[in-house]
């Protein structure tokens, strides 16, 4: 199944605000202000409206606002504790947002109708933990949720995982555990599951933190090249030189809210805001 046909909406180019029914029982309301037309350039991919999350009493998004546009790339960084990797769960209902509207790729993740197994069809997610099963090689990781799913057969879904291993540069990896790869390997293997259900968006958390310093390089060079391709991705991160050269939009979370955006040569060299100052003077390599 094509991860488009699971977008139901007039080919006419029309702007539309309804909600309208899918196939699968769910419901996609396209954005009031976007063409729905496919091929359209500059989509929006991800509309995230008025967003608040609690865990008791404990308020963690505080009304967050923002948008994605196809082929953007978005960093996200702030301090510990600023709500970042929250925010980003909640784009995938990881976590289930108190209120406020998220739409991706076309589906309004919030709606309480939306089939959300097909909606996360064309979200990929690579955590701080690599998260892989220690059971199975690196290419039955990847085969793993394609073939679950049955979205492919066993055979396509294995000359997919071998495609994209030769992609993230460990063809020579298909038959290794987890435990035997270094931390870079598995993120690295993490990184090609997520592409093996053929994602629009791409979500990724603090992909290196749990990497040596050493590391951290072989990760960021895949994440590049899957920037370089126009991929769709929003990336919480604590590399700062990273975001300043991949980013088209950095976002500065503090408490819950966004404090400040827009493009790296704007936050990095001219920031607005005294809190965003002091945060990067602390961090970034001047």
């Amino acid at each position: 199944m094509s991860k488009r046909s699971l977008i139901m909406a007039p080919e006419t180019g029309t702007r539309i605000n309804k909600r309208v029914q899918t196939n699968d029982g769910g419901t996609v309301r396209a954005p009031t202000d976007a063409p729905v037309t496919e091929n359209s350039p500059g989509r929006k991919k991800v509309i995230v409206r008025d967003l608040y999350k609690s865990f008791g009493t404990l308020d963690v998004l505080k009304g967050i606002s923002m948008e994605a546009h196809e082929g953007d790339v978005i960093c996200i960084v702030g301090p510990s504790g600023s709500g970042k990797s929250t925010f980003l769960r909640c784009l995938n209902m990881l976590e289930k947002p108190t209120s406020g509207t998220v739409i991706v790729d076309g589906h309004e993740m919030t709606d309480k109708h939306v089939n959300l197994n097909k909606a996360r069809r064309s979200i990929g997610m690579v955590f701080q933990q690599f998260n892989l099963f220690p059971h199975l090689t690196a290419k039955k990781n990847i085969m793993f949720a394609p073939v679950d799913l049955g979205v492919m057969h066993k055979r396509e879904a294995e000359a997919k995982a071998l495609e994209l291993l030769d992609r993230v540069g460990l063809s020579d990896k298909a038959d290794s555990h987890p435990w035997q790869l270094s931390g870079g390997q598995q993120q690295r293997v993490a990184i090609a599951r997520s592409l093996a259900m053929n994602p629009d968006v791409m979500l990724f958390d603090e992909p290196t933190s749990a990497l040596d310093p050493e590391m951290i390089g072989e990760v960021l060079n895949v994440i590049k090249e899957l920037a370089s391709t126009g991929m769709t991705m929003i990336i919480v991160t604590h590399e700062m030189n990273f975001a300043r050269e991949i980013a088209k939009t950095v976002i500065f979370m503090e408490d819950g809210k966004i404090l400040e955006q827009g493009s790296p040569a704007d936050v990095f060299q001219n920031p607005k805001e005294e809190r965003t100052r002091k945060f990067l003077s602390l961090i970034v390599d001047k």
